[in-house]
């Protein structure tokens, strides 16, 4: 199984990952297709990527997922940004991704700690 099959084990929205971890790849949400632009992927390490903010994806930001190892477990540690909250909109932006990456993370432990996918049914 590769990275993107992974992600969609967990990832909100039930997205789908279109291509490999690569730049160019496309994140499909229900709702929008968003691109974003992989810069590392050091498997079982590191995986860092771009991706827009906004509607007209005026606002880029940079997600970077360390993992190390922590006693019996790993420690996972996730930054998304800069957010500039004098630009209009970004607080919002900010906003979702803060909500974005707490019902993500729950997930993940979710699926890591447990076997259980804890997002809500699609009927």
């Amino acid at each position: 199984m590769d990275g993107a099959e992974e992600l969609i084990r967990w990832f909100p929205d039930r997205v789908r990952a279109h291509s490999r971890w690569e730049p160019g790849s496309t994140l499909v949400f229900p709702d929008q297709r968003v691109w974003w632009d992989v810069t590392v992927l050091e498997s079982d390490r590191a995986f860092e990527f771009r991706w827009p903010w906004l509607p007209d994806n005026a606002w880029e930001t940079t997600v970077s997922v360390h993992l190390e190892r922590a006693g019996y477990g790993t420690l996972l540690t996730l930054t998304d940004g800069p957010f500039d909250l004098r630009v209009p909109s970004v607080l919002d932006a900010y906003a979702e991704a803060l909500e974005g990456w707490g019902e993500a993370l729950t997930w993940l432990r979710g699926v890591v700690d447990f076997s259980s996918d804890l997002r809500p049914r699609q009927y």
